[in-house]
């Protein structure tokens, strides 16, 4: 572990080098790219030396105490010892997680695909309030959030909604949300007061850049039509929808929010790009989890994984066991203590497996 540490530090220095070398400023892909490396590892770098000045200062104590002090001096290098210690421990578990393997797609920006699903009228109604949930959260975190596409229904939810979410570390955060969510509560529509349960799906992509996957033009048939919906004499004149799909795996992906064909093509090209490299890596990861899968992994797009109770205003994350009487809060986009669970009890289990073998 400490070799690994000791790596990690040597090339950050080298790193910092290198990012007040005169060429790699001017090249801005290149300074991006070890600007982007030298973040990654600051932290892990800043608790690395303050763990060699811990140990350096137990060493020193222990030394202290070995000669003749009197009884206030030995008394205050114990409670120093003491503390040292304590802090060597925590600063061990917070290297082993710094260490841990990441996901290359954390730091990512990402598609969010949200969907009414199973209870008509209400579940699109749901879907709309997860969509609004998620854009408050998305705000509160500094992200942007651009609506790509979003089929409206008459009372005011969402068939279906897909926007793209900018910012530093948005996959990371938010890739635990892929799944089924489930609200219990009594539609403005029901007039006996009867509970009704409703389920909307949400899909997490992270974006893919054409680098990472390039979709030969061949591969892709492209369908021009008339947009239908909202719109006016838009919708009459022009062929401005684009569907576009790619024929290798059969994804396909329809836009038409944008009145430019050329803008809808662009936005469909990025989520086709998008689902076509979630596909490759599902594929892939399915292989490598048959034996080990993440309790709260991104695998199974269908998992129910959440229930947000209205009448108990009650939150519970099925895979991980936590409730929090917080349904009103976390509407609002105030999703910490859910993502921060998340993420430590992924993080917990990684460890547990390592450890483990």
């Amino acid at each position: 572990m400490y070799d690994q540490l000791q790596s990690v530090e040597d090339r950050y220095e080298e790193l910092g080098e290198l990012l007040s070398d005169p060429e790699v400023v001017s090249d801005t892909k290149r300074f991006m790219e070890l600007s982007k490396e030298e973040a990654s590892t600051r932290e892990t770098v800043a608790v690395y030396r303050r763990y060699k000045v811990v140990v350096e200062g137990i060493s020193e104590t222990e030394e202290l105490l070995g000669e003749s002090l009197d009884a206030d001096m030995a008394e205050m290098a114990k409670e120093e010892l003491s503390d040292l210690k304590k802090e060597k421990e925590a600063l061990e578990e917070q290297i082993k997680i710094l260490l841990l393997p990441t996901d290359p797609n954390d730091d990512k920006n990402i598609i969010m695909e949200i969907r009414g699903a199973a209870g008509g009228d209400e579940a699109a109604l749901f879907a709309g309030d997860l969509f609004e949930m998620y854009q408050r959260y998305a705000d509160a975190q500094g992200w942007k959030v651009e609506v790509m596409d979003a089929n409206v229904t008459g009372i005011g939810g969402y068939k279906e909604v897909i926007m793209m979410i900018t910012g530093e570390n948005v996959f990371s955060k938010l890739k635990y949300e892929s799944g089924a969510h489930r609200v219990q509560r009594v539609p403005s529509t029901e007039s006996q007061g009867r509970i009704h349960t409703s389920t909307a799906t949400v899909v997490v992509l992270p974006e893919a850049e054409e680098v990472e996957i390039d979709l030969a033009e061949k591969d892709i048939r492209t369908d021009i039509y008339h947009a239908s919906g909202a719109g006016g004499q838009h919708v009459n004149k022009t062929a401005s929808a684009v569907r576009l799909t790619h024929i290798p795996t059969g994804i396909a992906v329809a836009m038409q929010d944008e009145r430019s064909q050329i803008k809808n093509r662009e936005k469909a090209m990025k989520v086709l790009r998008a689902r076509v490299y979630d596909k490759i890596q599902q594929e892939a990861r399915s292989e490598y989890d048959a034996n080990r899968k993440s309790a709260v992994g991104t695998g199974d797009r269908s998992e129910r994984i959440r229930t947000y109770n209205y009448p108990q205003n009650r939150v519970t994350d099925h895979r991980i066991g936590l409730t929090i009487q917080k349904l009103d809060q976390i509407l609002t986009g105030k999703l910490d203590e859910v993502v921060d669970a998340l993420i430590m009890y992924d993080q917990t289990s990684k460890l547990d497996e390592l450890q483990n073998g």
